[in-house]
């Protein structure tokens, strides 16, 4: 796999304020990878996101120091809205992205920006509206639709201008357990068919975890903790110290195992959890 992102030793202060907002980052990215990003609120997740879109520093002024290169080049040298064809961000508060007075427009909108020919993005929107779940919203105003369909909206508009990176900045922050599982179906829906590369920020992690092959841990503005998703997790009290809360099922096994009951990986879904306690159960008889 080629490594499509490349950051080195980079760090980003916003005007007006003290303390860098990240500091000194090292970080690659291959094509194809799922990678997870966590850490408290203010650890500096968002402003990671924006400095790969190059939302930073194109729209915020401050300091910058080392690099951060998209497909071999940095962000700064791209032209304005080059990098974001190739980049596509959906924040945590979908309604700042739509633009246009129903769902289809919505969509048929940013693909109609870059260029798109009548038959491309007919083609595009029958197959993002599918992969999302949208077909029967499509003239329904996108203002007045749930907040899981506004987050499937904004995912699907970014996806139709097929980016080959995609980037969710804490997409479910707002939803219920049942959206919020749609939403990661899309993203797994992604992963298996596209070999998208995508990067979640993300606080609920049951969803996440399964899909994730590798994880970032963010704290006090520093990169703490990266690694394949396993071996990520079997460092709970390092990520506890640190804010971070890694999914129930996680931090039982860590429980159990800091009590000598368990020794082992931590299983990352409830299906490998079940059938691991099963297994516990009838060694124990």
């Amino acid at each position: 796999m080629s490594k499509i992102i490349e950051i080195k030793d980079y760090s980003w202060k916003y005007l007006n304020t003290k303390e860098n907002a990240i500091e000194k980052i090292n970080l690659s990215v291959d094509e194809g990878d799922f990678i997870g990003v966590i850490g408290p609120n203010g650890s500096g997740k968002t402003t990671l996101a924006y400095s790969i879109d190059g939302l930073i520093p194109g729209q915020y002024n401050g300091i910058k120091k080392g690099t951060v290169e998209v497909f071999g080049k940095e962000v700064e040298e791209y032209s304005q809205g080059e990098l974001q064809r190739l980049v596509g961000v959906v924040f945590s508060d979908p309604e700042a992205q739509f633009t246009a007075m129903t769902v289809e427009d919505e969509l048929v909108f940013g693909m109609e920006n870059i260029g798109l020919s009548v038959s491309e993005v007919r083609d595009r929107l029958e197959w993002v509206t599918e992969l999302t779940g949208l077909e029967h919203l499509l003239e329904k105003p996108p203002y007045e639709i749930s907040g899981g369909q506004k987050q499937r909206v904004a995912l699907a508009a970014v996806l139709a201008m097929m980016p080959k990176v995609l980037i969710l900045d804490e997409p479910t922050s707002m939803l219920d357990p049942v959206s919020r599982m749609q939403i990661f179906d899309v993203l797994a829906k992604l992963k298996e068919d596209k070999n998208s590369t995508i990067i979640v920020i993300e606080h609920s992690l049951e969803n996440l975890v399964p899909l994730a092959d590798r994880m970032v841990l963010m704290a006090n503005g520093e990169l703490a903790l990266e690694d394949e998703t396993q071996e990520f997790f079997q460092k709970t009290d390092f990520l506890l110290e640190r804010g971070a809360f890694p999914p129930g099922i996680i931090r039982f096994f860590h429980e159990i195992s800091q009590r000598k009951l368990y020794d082992g990986n931590y299983p990352l879904t409830i299906d490998d959890a079940s059938a691991l306690l099963n297994e516990l159960v009838r060694e124990a008889k």
